[in-house]
């Protein structure tokens, strides 16, 4: 299991939003590439950036930021406004490893078919829920997908990895949502594919509690906030992944 260290871009900078909301903004680094730079020194393995300008128009805002990170060498990992096949085709083209699809899987499945038809794994989806629905439109609505048929429906069109985020804990360092994993990683194994969580990691315990669960889908857990704060580094936290799990 694997730390996937966040940065979040907004107007060109390393912010944190608490549960999705943009009013309740923090801004952490004036230049996201500083915090690239902090999570690589402390033995990043692959880096989780989202596009929020972009994940808010419905259209990629940050591909130069997105270029000067992966430049560092390190996976990048990019969601937020990708919702055509040209904006994909541009954040694999800025250097991005892989590309997060969220508001695309609901609204334009087709798509999500052909982008794993051309780029294969490279192509993951977003199963952000809000009150056991799937947000989109940069969170600020709420779809009738249920998660679990989402995961169904996707992994049905080969998808092979999911990433999940209980927002209503994202950027509140109140601890995970773990009620829901074990069943949405028993429905990732089931289909051959992986899931990543996200939200509400505020301690080393956290998370290790999410690898005590001994889900053997689960790839890895995103970190934010609490790398920001300091209180825990990038090597803490996936030593602590590593001796728990």
């Amino acid at each position: 299991m694997i730390v996937y260290p966040a940065i979040d871009i907004r107007a060109g900078r390393a912010v944190r939003l608490a549960q999705g909301d943009y009013a309740r903004e923090t801004v952490h680094d004036p230049d996201p590439l500083e915090a690239a730079r902090r999570w690589i020194a402390q033995g990043a393995r692959v880096l989780h950036v989202v596009d929020l300008d972009g994940a808010r128009s419905g259209r990629p805002e940050n591909l130069d930021a997105t270029r000067r990170i992966a430049s560092l060498g390190v996976p990048v990992q990019l969601g937020g406004g990708l919702r055509d096949a040209a904006a994909i085709d541009a954040a694999l083209e800025a250097g991005a490893a892989r590309v997060v699809l969220g508001t695309a899987a609901v609204r334009d499945p087709g798509l999500v078919t052909a982008a794993i038809e051309a780029h294969g794994d490279r192509v993951a989806v977003a199963l952000d829920a809000r009150g056991g629905r799937v947000a989109v439109g940069g969170w600020l609505e709420r779809s009738n997908a249920d998660p679990a048929e989402l995961l169904g429906a996707m992994a049905a069109r080969g998808v092979r990895r999911f990433l999940y985020t209980p927002i209503e804990v994202d950027g509140t360092l109140d601890g995970p949502v773990l009620d829901g994993l074990p069943g949405l990683a028993g429905a990732a194994a089931r289909a051959g594919a992986e899931l990543i969580y996200s939200g509400g990691i505020g301690s080393l315990d956290d998370l290790r509690r999410v690898a005590a669960l001994g889900l053997p889908s689960l790839e890895g857990v995103v970190v934010g906030r609490a790398l920001y704060e300091e209180r825990f580094t990038v090597g803490e936290g996936q030593a602590a992944l590593d001796d728990a799990g």
